[in-house]
């Protein structure tokens, strides 16, 4: 073999994989790992104990690896899935698979190996931890959060399905430090607050999709509701999701003032988002989508992690 030929075989596996990252936006994993953070330190100080920090960041480190993996294997299924949907779109005919950039055939060879490396993941808890629980419910968790993009043809509550896809987080992340945690209502308001969060700021990423939705007979709630009443239902998702927080720190061991203070912010926050939409509409989006929530999934994981660490 000449020496091109091996530059070309190690050129393209780095080139597809640099492909696949651009694509599915590694960067918006910011949206669900605050909250798999956060909720491995309440588990790992619930009932008042001292955290042992050496275990604790190596199930940290799994955590966020395996969080990662879970997002690129669900956002390939998301693509390979809706492959010619988003061929039709004229917003997202620049992807990946559509644009020509990577073949069904390289989304589908990523897909399995982000999924065997998440597998693997899962199995070193029960390696280095004794902890079977993420190796038992990991390949349902992968299955439910790979087809979600199924969803919006069947229901108009396709955005809860991918609200409760980022929901798991929060438990899944306690589940691998500390399942007896569960046993408290605060981690499961807290995946509440994740679920109706995540919904609602779906429904308003949805706006700009209402007249293909509908030539495409896709059940969105902007397509099915109409604009106005798309958005009365992201409203009231919102407005669930800072109850359900406020609940989460009230009923946590662990948390106090700090998170408490967060979920003000974070209600001012999504009224600034609301208020964004009705003003601008979706000529905003990279402000109301990317910004304004990666604000409010990092200050609540901040909040909520200096509030144990100060307690």
């Amino acid at each position: 073999m000449e020496a091109a030929d091996l530059a070309r075989l190690e050129v393209v596996p780095i080139s597809t994989i640099k492909t696949v990252a651009a694509d599915i936006k590694i960067a918006h994993s910011v949206f669900a790992l605050p909250f798999a953070i956060l909720a491995a330190f309440m588990a790992a100080a619930s009932g008042g104990a001292a955290i042992e920090w050496t275990p604790f960041s190596g199930r940290i480190g799994l955590i966020v690896l395996a969080m990662v993996l879970a997002r690129t294997a669900a956002m390939l299924a998301n693509r390979i899935l809706d492959a010619s949907l988003d061929a039709r779109n004229p917003r997202t005919a620049g992807r990946a698979i559509p644009s020509g950039r990577l073949t069904l055939g390289q989304a589908r060879t990523a897909w399995l190996v982000s999924t065997l490396l998440f597998m693997i993941v899962c199995g070193l808890f029960a390696v280095f931890f004794g902890n079977w629980w993420p190796l038992a419910l990991g390949g349902p968790v992968l299955l439910w959060i790979s087809l979600y993009g199924l969803a919006k043809r069947f229901t108009q509550f396709c955005h809860l399905w991918l609200g409760s896809s980022l929901a798991l987080s929060p438990v899944a992340a306690a589940l691998a430090v500390n399942p007896e945690a569960l046993a408290g209502p605060s981690i499961w308001l807290l995946a509440v607050m994740v679920l109706f969060w995540v919904a609602g700021f779906d429904v308003i990423y949805a706006l700009q999709d209402v007249e293909v939705d509908r030539a495409e007979s896709l059940h969105s709630m902007p397509g099915r509701l109409g604009v106005p009443g798309a958005m009365l239902a992201a409203r009231v998702m919102h407005l669930a999701a800072v109850c359900a927080l406020v609940a989460a720190a009230l009923t946590s061991p662990v948390l106090g003032g700090l998170m408490l203070g967060a979920a003000a912010l974070v209600a001012g926050l999504l009224l600034y988002e609301h208020l964004t939409v009705a003003r601008w509409g979706t000529t905003k989006m990279a402000l109301t989508f990317f910004t304004l929530n990666g604000l409010v999934s990092c200050l609540i994981g901040l909040a909520g992690v200096l509030d144990i660490a100060i307690g």
